[in-house]
């Protein structure tokens, strides 16, 4: 393939693929509780289910998360999404997408997809019930056309949950 037929999608860097097949051989012998990795050929998009921590509002409930990554991983956060319907949460769209700052301004080059893992199953945890955010209808109506949730500039308010 030469340069100028290039794919939709554009190949991850060299370094991008190093730090993914490390982060994939490390959840392999060691995955954070709670998640498990669909195996897949795609380095780039993985898919990973999600269950409910013990003792919460999430209890044995299984979701699946999408996870995209950039070309220039880790120096840019990967896309995370749970694939519809996600988990009714304060801060998860019925689109899927999930309002958490480490996503996006919080990003560190020193996460790991484990480290999202457990950020996320740690927001669930500490739900006090199971609702959409507020303002659900109108966001969900203004993602047209399969918009990322990168493209918004969220507003991180609520640290309660």
């Amino acid at each position: 393939m030469t340069s100028s037929s290039a794919p939709s999608r554009k190949a991850l860097s060299k370094i991008a693929c190093n730090r993914l097949q490390k982060e994939l051989t490390e959840w392999q012998v060691n995955p954070p509780t709670g998640f498990r990795h669909k195996v897949s050929d795609n380095l780039q998009k993985w898919t990973i289910d999600v269950t409910g921590a013990p003792g919460t509002l999430y209890e044995n409930e299984t979701y699946q998360l999408q996870v995209e990554f950039p070309v220039n991983y880790p120096m840019e956060a990967p896309q995370v999404v749970f694939v519809p319907p996600g988990p009714l949460h304060p801060h998860i769209y019925s689109n899927g997408h999930i309002c958490l700052d480490i996503l996006y301004d919080s990003w560190s080059p020193a996460m790991t997809v484990s480290s999202v893992c457990i950020s996320i199953l740690s927001m669930l945890s500490s739900s006090p019930a199971k609702e959409r955010p507020a303002d659900n209808d109108r966001y969900v109506k203004n993602c047209k056309n399969g918009r990322s949730p990168k493209e918004t500039r969220w507003w991180f308010h609520d640290d309660k949950v």
